[in-house]
């Protein structure tokens, strides 16, 4: 699209040319005439602010030096919500979202839609304040008070079932405290009046950077690693998504975008300053500096084919097992996976 006011233009100039020439030149010049270069298919893309979006960077910066192979419309939001009502209404295409997220727009879209990718592993920490050095396992957790955000949605459950299968009780052995905002947590934190707090990346580096007195006592996606060590499976936080009716009519572009957003992802991941410089540019992390320390600690992957449907789908479990809601209340069907 981008090049079809000049392609337009060069088709008019052409056949006003070969009809010049017909006198003289007859099928000799038609078969000098140039070929007009094939429009290039167009994709919408949507993905949120934060880790989820860190990946597509990349990707974003190609497209708009016209580099890709595929046309994309990319935007950036901050709040999933968005990105839902536009997959449902068939505006955005492949969005990068929310793992449990891609599970109820499945059972919202009735099955239209299918998971592609791993984009984002776990980015929760256990942090450990006023120089505390306490903490050393999720066994010391024991008898601690947790503040966190995410009550009642995925933060918590994924809190809980790393506690559990510690042989915590999450209501008996540790008091976890849920506040609405990060930054109260962080604030807290920092203040010293928290002692142990649990925190996404990048709010994670941003904590670390303004005390000295809070560091990293635990990670929760190696956590999870350690009690999934015999099924191999691991956390999930952010997928790609597709609707399936436009695999079925772009199965190429679908195919191209894939590549290309490997490609990115392993940009950001190989050249973590210039990446930093394009996340604060596209305004997914407010500054550089900050995305910088992060992107190594935010786990930006792109896992596809059997190893994603096995994480995506133990991940999945997990969540549904402490509330079907928060899945969008059944578990999807193998046709959520994409595995061309």
């Amino acid at each position: 699209m981008k090049k079809f006011k000049k392609l337009v233009a060069m088709g008019l100039c052409l056949t006003m040319c070969t009809g010049l020439l017909a006198g003289c030149g007859g099928n000799k010049a038609e078969e000098q005439q140039a070929e007009v270069p094939a429009e290039k298919q167009t994709l919408n893309v949507m993905a949120m602010t934060g880790p989820t979006g860190i990946g597509m960077v990349k990707l974003i910066s190609d497209d708009e030096a016209g580099t890709t192979a595929v046309d994309y419309n990319i935007a950036l939001v901050g709040a999933a919500d968005e990105v839902s009502g536009k997959i449902v209404t068939g505006e955005v295409d492949i969005a990068a979202v929310p793992c449990n997220l891609a599970s109820v727009l499945y059972n919202k879209t009735e099955g239209n839609v299918e998971v592609a990718a791993i984009n984002v592993l776990g980015v929760l920490y256990i942090l450990e304040g006023n120089g505390g050095q306490e903490i050393q396992s999720v066994a010391d957790l024991k008898g601690k008070t947790i503040i966190s955000t995410g009550k009642g949605t995925t933060p918590e459950y994924s809190l809980n079932y790393i506690l559990q299968q510690n042989g915590l009780d999450p209501e008996k052995d540790v008091t976890i405290e849920y506040k609405s905002e990060a930054a109260e947590v962080a604030t807290l934190l920092a203040s010293g009046e928290a002692a142990v707090a649990m925190l996404p990346q990048p709010m994670v580096t941003t904590v670390l950077a303004k005390s000295d007195q809070v560091r990293v006592a635990l990670d929760i996606t190696e956590e999870w690693s350690k009690v999934n060590a015999e099924n191999g499976t691991g956390m999930v936080t952010g997928t790609i998504i597709v609707r399936k009716d436009v695999l079925a009519e772009k199965p190429e572009a679908v195919a191209t975008f894939m590549e290309e957003y490997a490609q990115s992802v392993a940009f950001v991941n190989e050249n973590v300053e210039e990446a930093a410089k394009l996340v604060e540019a596209s305004g997914i992390i407010p500054s550089a500096a900050v995305a910088q320390k992060a992107i190594p600690n935010c786990n930006i992957v792109c896992v596809t084919g059997e190893d994603m449907k096995k994480s995506v789908a133990a991940y999945l479990d997990v969540l549904y097992q402490a509330n079907p809601k928060a899945v969008g209340g059944t578990l999807p069907a193998d046709d959520f996976y994409y595995l061309p």
